[in-house]
């Protein structure tokens, strides 16, 4: 039984944060010592990053709110607002992205109804309440009040990879399910000036976004473009535990984002694939012969950074043309923790190159160090 993921959408909010504009307003922070000033300055200028999206207008160039929370535009200040100031911010933001994506995919997966959703599977690492974001999309979308609801929190960057293993098995148990998917995460609201060198990478690269879509057996609809979810697999490495963190703080989550990060991934991410292609001989083969890139003609890798993207691409033998889908995602709209991968999946199966057959290898990382992945087969 085929079990396909439709309607992939993906939404942003509307305040644009300009990489350079950025880079300059950390690096003029009072306190920043000299190794910090430094820090900034390459951290932003090779991130690979040009633009970011932000749900906190305040950080916009025309914003000039009477009480600011985050930045003071005058002073040019970045402020410390607390955990429970940023986590008020994220219910209030988060619950209208999450139902905005959610409306999204079912609009765009031909002959499915809101009606029709059997079960949601929410997404995010960024803030949490309750009653929960599932609860505010059964509501909002007016399902079936006996809509079953899940969330998976605090997992971090991979998380939307588990999220669509778990609704294929969740149609395979049900071949009527409808399982209705979304990914929302507010990075921008846990950034914070520091000499910390893990929050500045940090506060360089995340931003905020949101993903969706359907998984169903459902048969598609003529014309139709999804993905049919064809296996996954899960990984931890052997090292790593500490490179990768996500703790709560008194002014915000903290990232721990080691730069030993993309040297782990470069040494383990082979066998992390191993698990993904052993059912096929020709794959196996492939991985053990750097010939992944004839094997599997897209690759949509979580750009957790610019040298993870690197890394990949290198031990991985890919061609430029694979990461591209990775790196525009990158370039766009930073990294959204485990919404990103999603955008990636869309820039695939809206590009041109993405032909009804290809097969697609999706991978994310996160702590533990743990890698997350996905066999795909576009459908077109």
């Amino acid at each position: 039984m085929a079990v396909a993921l439709r309607g992939l959408s993906t939404v942003v909010p509307p305040t644009v944060l300009i990489q350079e504009e950025v880079r300059d307003v950390f690096g003029t922070q009072p306190g920043l010592n000299r190794l910090a000033q430094r820090i900034v300055s390459t951290s932003f200028n090779v991130s690979g990053i040009e633009t970011r999206h932000t749900v906190l207008e305040e950080l916009s160039r025309d914003a000039h709110p009477d009480e600011p929370v985050f930045f003071d535009i005058d002073s040019g200040e970045l402020l410390f607002p607390g955990t429970k100031a940023r986590n008020e911010l994220y219910a209030e933001f988060a619950t209208k992205l999450y139902v905005e994506a959610g409306r999204a995919a079912i609009a765009a997966t031909p002959g499915i109804e809101a009606s029709d959703v059997t079960h949601i599977i929410t997404v995010s690492c960024t803030g949490f309440y309750a009653p929960g974001p599932d609860f505010v999309i059964a509501r909002e979308l007016e399902l079936d009040a006996g809509v079953e609801r899940y969330h998976l929190g605090f997992m971090g960057c991979y998380a939307s990879v588990p999220a669509l293993r778990i609704a294929k098995q969740l149609c395979e148990a049900d071949a009527a399910a409808v399982v209705l998917v979304v990914s929302v995460e507010l990075c921008t609201l846990h950034l914070r000036s520091s000499n910390d060198p893990d929050t500045i990478v940090a506060s360089s690269l995340f931003a905020d976004g949101a993903g969706a879509g359907i998984v169903t057996a459902r048969p598609l609809e003529d014309g139709e473009r999804a993905f049919d979810l064809d296996r996954f697999a899960t990984r931890i490495t052997p090292v790593g535990e500490g490179d990768m963190a996500w703790k709560i703080g008194d002014h915000g989550f903290e990232m721990v984002l080691s730069n030993a990060i993309p040297a782990i991934i470069d040494g383990h991410i082979t066998g992390a694939l191993e698990p993904l292609f052993d059912h096929d001989p020709a794959l196996a083969e492939a991985l053990a012969t750097d010939a992944s890139s004839d094997a599997i003609e897209h690759w949509a890798i979580h750009p957790g950074g610019r040298s993870i993207l690197d890394k990949v691409e290198s031990r991985l033998v890919l061609t430029e043309a694979q990461l591209v889908p990775a790196r525009e995602t990158l370039r766009d709209y930073g990294n959204m923790s485990s919404a990103t991968v999603l955008f990636v999946l869309r820039n695939i199966l809206d590009s041109d190159a993405a032909a009804d057959g290809d097969r697609v290898a999706a991978m994310a990382f996160g702590p533990g160090l743990t890698v997350e992945s996905a066999l795909l087969t576009v459908r077109a």
